[in-house]
């Protein structure tokens, strides 16, 4: 079985700017590259943050409203956004993964900490990528009989040893159903488990039965 890792879906090279990179810097890196956030660097390629748009608007935000009622905007009103650095707008420290994390790994960061993109890092904790949760849905875009045919050939022949004749595999936008016979009743779960584990199924429907007494006594659903 081949699972997907944050090296196969992470995007490279990455955009991202230096520590000192100023707010008009950030906002160019951001509309020139069409993304809504960047990596922080330091001196020798460490991620030390991330600058997203969100961090932009809140910076405006605390800018005088030119309409407004109370006074007209100054010329050091209108150039504040140009003296700051990134590195007082940046979400700090950086929340980072690695190339060889597993998809499950990656989403699971990024839900913890409730983030929507982590830089990629390599062994020397350089920036070498960065993965977001639109490039881990990627998996899911996979057809149905791709799946089926990882499914009941590298799940259930060729790890498992099950005969092709005793299993049945169908799939329905990455909703999967097997049927069949096993000799033992504790592979039930075995085999729900690793195909769960096949990159794009979102769910599985096991109905087997136990080939010794023919009853379909063993019926799991998620």
């Amino acid at each position: 079985m081949q699972h997907r890792t944050v090296g196969d879906l992470m995007t490279w090279p990455v955009v991202h700017v230096r520590t000192d990179a100023s707010f008009k810097a950030v906002a160019e890196a951001l509309a020139g590259n069409d993304v809504t956030a960047v990596p922080v660097v330091d001196d020798i390629g460490h991620p030390v943050g991330v600058v997203s748009e969100a961090d932009l608007v809140r910076k405006v935000a605390q800018h005088p409203d030119p309409a407004g009622p109370t006074r007209l905007p100054e010329p050091r009103d209108r150039l504040a956004g140009e003296r700051v650095t990134v590195e007082e707008l940046m979400t700090a420290p950086a929340v980072c993964a690695r190339p060889e994390w597993t998809i499950v790994e990656a989403a699971r960061l990024m839900v913890t900490e409730g983030i929507k993109r982590l830089p990629v890092v390599d062994e020397a904790d350089r920036l070498v990528g960065i993965v977001s949760r639109s490039d881990l849905l990627r998996v899911f875009l996979r057809r149905d009989d791709a799946l089926r045919e990882e499914i009941s050939g590298d799940v259930l022949i060729r790890t498992l040893g099950l005969a092709p004749a005793d299993m049945t595999v169908e799939v329905d936008a990455g909703q999967v159903t097997v049927e069949g016979l096993v000799d033992d009743e504790h592979l039930v779960p075995v085999i729900e488990r690793l195909c769960l584990g096949v990159d794009g199924v979102v769910s599985v429907h096991m109905d087997v039965s136990r080939r010794s007494d023919g009853t379909r006594a063993f019926d799991r659903r998620d």
